[in-house]
């Protein structure tokens, strides 16, 4: 049998299950309250298994909650999360917006994108995942998350389960990037001008040591340089660069420009998405204002042995002062290097 339904018949040893927020008085009260300031533990599994599939959906009074409240995954009785990343971000755009989009592992279906979902499979000996309100007012939160169990298997047996990379996600901004003064150069100047032979300076999406694969992420560009009409204001010209096993200037991974590597092409304008990438927003007239963009690498992983830094530079040469976010996704065994402090809530708020 071959096709992408072709492994659907075969049976495994395993049994499924899910996490919920179900009434558990029967009634139709589906919904978990989290107080401001308070963490919910949506799940605490203690059978190897794999988790398969999440579904949310919340509604709060704060404006900008979606960035004010973190969700959090932990593998293995790990001392620091794998998984830590504003709950919108999470799902596939920043800015604390939701919209209606679809990739193959990240969804936000309608009523305008509120049902969030993830497909990326969890593999784990054991599973520790929570949702923090650090927002002003209660939040109300739905939840299913959908596992299997592997039956009879040792959680602490060296078996297929633990040969097999833990997922990852985190989630950096940095507003806004250092760029340059205009002064005296023209827009031409300005926007292709300068060079960069050494990737300083680089917006970073992920950095990471040990053993594993990159497998894509999202990335949020709140558009800060004032123009005059008809002045060309495109924030894409940056390069990516992916620095592998702690290589020297060039990459092994160089990139052509941002919507190169987001595989679209002359300064897109249009929203659109696909299994594998997409631009959910992509900015007023003349790029003004957000732009959320995804690249997964499903059918093209980067791997790495020893270390990977993710990186694209914030304008050509690093010229522009934008405001970047971004979430990145991997997979690799641990330990993992400790993740950067998230920063405050104010700090990740979208500017207005």
């Amino acid at each position: 049998m071959s096709g992408a339904l072709a492994g659907l018949p075969l049976l495994s040893n395993t049994t499924s299950r899910r996490a919920s927020s179900w009434d558990r008085t029967g009634g139709n009260r589906d919904c978990a309250e989290i107080g401001p300031g308070d963490t919910l533990l949506l799940a605490l599994l203690r059978e190897p298994g794999t988790i398969r599939h999440i579904w949310m959906t919340t509604s709060c009074e704060d404006e900008y909650y979606l960035r004010k409240v973190v969700l959090r995954a932990s593998w293995d009785n790990e001392p620091t999360p794998s998984v830590e990343v504003p709950l919108g971000d999470f799902f596939g755009i920043g800015h604390a917006q939701t919209k209606n989009y679809w990739s193959l592992p990240l969804q936000m279906s309608p009523e305008h994108g509120r049902a969030l979902n993830c497909w990326f499979p969890m593999p784990f000996r054991s599973a520790e995942i929570t949702v923090q309100n650090q927002a002003d007012q209660p939040l109300n939160l739905y939840y299913y998350i959908d596992y299997e169990v592997a039956d009879g298997v040792d959680p602490n047996a060296d078996s297929d389960l633990g040969r097999l990379g833990r997922f990852h996600a985190q989630w950096r901004r940095t507003s806004p990037c250092q760029g340059i003064e205009q002064d005296g150069l023209t827009n031409s100047e300005f926007q292709f001008g300068g060079v960069n032979l050494s990737g300083d300076g680089n917006y970073v999406i992920l950095e990471a040591r040990g053993r594993g694969h990159y497998v894509g992420c999202n990335l949020n560009i709140d558009n800060l340089r004032h123009v005059d009409a008809g002045v060309w204001n495109w924030y894409g010209e940056g390069d990516d660069m992916i620095f592998v096993d702690d290589d020297a200037f060039p990459p092994a991974l160089h990139g052509t420009g941002t919507e190169d590597y987001f595989n679209t092409a002359y300064s897109p304008t249009e929203s659109y998405s696909s299994p594998y990438h997409g631009i959910t927003l992509p900015g007023d007239d003349n790029w003004a204002g957000k732009i959320s963009l995804y690249r997964f690498h499903i059918e093209d992983p980067i791997r790495f042995q020893r270390s990977i830094r993710v990186t694209i530079e914030h304008g050509h040469a690093n010229r522009r002062s934008d405001d970047y976010s971004s979430t990145a996704y991997w997979y690799q065994s641990e330990p993992h290097a400790p993740f950067p402090v998230l920063i405050p809530v104010e700090a990740r708020l979208p500017r207005g």
